[in-house]
């Protein structure tokens, strides 16, 4: 091997989470050396890529899931905290339109109207209250509801032509929401790194070990997947934003914190529209109720998508399972995850989740009749021979160690990071990229803590992200000003 390649931040994995990382380490220190390698011929070719991403700009004003029905009452704090995430991640994209770091915003962003739809009384009388609940808070406060089938018919035509008028229906809508092309995104960012002279892309190059050197630095094993060369890296700061990658490279890393971490595949499919007037029809998020049993990202909609600036119509995702970490990755990585460090909460979590394996596996021998007698429910004049199915990006859900049951499923992202705040992985799903933002800052303030107290990064931070330390859940008026800005430095309004 040649001598070692010396650089402050070694970003593994070339998708939208390093890419914001890499962004603002950039913005907040110019003069830091950063190092990307990316394991394919192209960044965002994973979980990033719009055609493996769900795009929706998760709010949570339209997904069900983020408010659970408790009781009598409807729980809203995860939405609250989602949309403010949210939010955040506008701030940032906002600003680095404005510093003419991202072009025209609608090269990634669009205004996409996100919608709640349901049918039936049960259902109907759930959205009502969903309703009550999060519209009496500022951030959800230009939420709009109906019963009406004509105002409903203009909201969601192809959803309501020829629909049975006996079943009473409901939707909730939000006019700003948003379609993220999340793919062109990351891409922008890193053509934007590439402009600075302390930045270096390499792609197609593997990480396969990390070990840490007695003076807290990082040596990385690199190897080429052309060449078949390895060479090392010697980084003072690792981030492992890999995707479904993140968990093996963390494993391999050795830090305690990663201890009893172990990983869940759930594959994604989607039927897309290749009839272009049926696709003009409808320019909406729509979104419905999760059949029981069925994973948070499983929730069905019908989809307004905008990918490399034209648009689609896509209904899904309809779960699937396989034991890929990566939609390019290895059918033995399910297994190769398996370590004595987690292998009792591996167990514990299939243990206690027998009922989703068997709805993943049913999902998977779904016949094409079956997919698309679902999305008549939400389509009721679909023609089978309009719509093709399309394999999504993989999803590993996180697996922890829990003392009753050994270990725990959850969906959601996390940062594990290092105690010497020398590496960093992020883990999980939904809801994922549009939380990049606030998820990097989590980064940030873990690993460059000492850095974010000068007055110098305390600056750039608000600069960056306006909101930075103030919180938009109990702020009505820092909300306004902040949206205001942010829909219209995007063009969303």
């Amino acid at each position: 091997m040649t001598q070692a390649l010396q650089t402050d931040i070694l970003l593994i994995g070339g998708g939208i989470m390093s890419a914001t990382l890499g962004t603002m380490l950039q913005k907040l220190d110019p003069s830091l050396k950063i190092v990307m390698v990316e394991q394919l011929d192209k960044v965002a070719s994973e979980s990033s890529d719009g055609w493996n991403n769900a795009g929706t700009g998760h709010a949570g004003y339209c997904e069900l899931n983020y408010t659970p029905e408790s009781g009598s009452s409807i729980q809203i704090n995860r939405a609250l905290n989602i949309n403010a995430a949210f939010e955040e991640s506008l701030q940032f994209w906002s600003w680095l339109v404005e510093q003419k770091a991202l072009p025209s915003p609608e090269n990634f962003i669009n205004a996409t109207p996100h919608a709640s739809f349901v049918w039936g009384e049960k259902d109907v009388a759930f959205l009502r209250k969903r309703h009550q609940a999060l519209s009496a808070h500022h951030l959800f406060a230009d939420m709009e509801y109906s019963e009406d089938k004509a105002t409903l018919a203009e909201w969601m035509p192809l959803v309501m032509q020829h629909r049975d008028n006996q079943s009473p229906v409901a939707a909730t809508r939000v006019r700003y929401g948003t379609d993220v092309d999340f793919g062109a995104l990351t891409r922008l960012l890193i053509d934007n790194l590439q402009q600075g002279t302390n930045f270096t892309l390499h792609t197609r190059q593997a990480a396969c070990g990390l070990k840490q050197q007695k003076n807290k630095r990082w040596q990385v094993e690199v190897r080429d997947k052309t060449s078949g060369r390895r060479k090392i890296i010697d980084a003072g700061f690792v981030f492992l934003g890999a995707g479904g990658g993140a968990l093996s490279l963390l494993q391999k890393a050795g830090i305690a914190e990663s201890r009893g971490y172990g990983g869940f595949p759930v594959s994604g499919q989607w039927l897309v529209c290749n009839n272009r007037k049926v696709v003009e029809q409808h320019y909406a998020k729509v979104y419905g109720k999760a059949p029981i049993g069925a994973p948070p990202m499983s929730v069905p909609h019908l989809d307004t998508r905008i990918i490399d600036g034209k648009p689609a119509l896509l209904f899904g995702p309809y779960a699937g399972f396989t034991t890929k970490f990566l939609k390019q990755g290895s059918f033995l990585d399910l297994l190769r995850s398996v370590k004595r460090s987690n292998l009792r909460s591996m167990l514990g979590a299939g243990g206690n989740n027998l009922d989703l394996t068997r709805y993943l596996i049913g999902e998977v021998f779904q016949t094409h009749k079956q997919r698309m007698a679902a999305l008549r429910k939400f389509f009721p004049d679909a023609k089978e021979s309009e719509w093709s199915l399309s394999y999504a990006g993989q999803r590993v859900q996180i697996i922890k160690q829990c003392d009753e049951k050994g270990g725990k499923l959850e969906f959601g992202t996390e940062i594990v990071a290092a105690e010497d705040g020398s590496l960093a992985a992020l883990l999980g799903a939904s809801p994922g990229a549009s939380t990049s933002v606030p998820a990097m800052i989590q980064v940030l303030e873990r690993c460059f803590s000492a850095q974010l107290k000068t007055k110098d990064w305390q600056e750039n931070m608000q600069e960056m992200v306006s909101s930075y330390g103030l919180s938009l859940v109990e702020d009505a008026a820092l909300l306004r000003r902040v949206r205001t800005r942010t829909l219209r430095t995007l063009k969303l309004v």
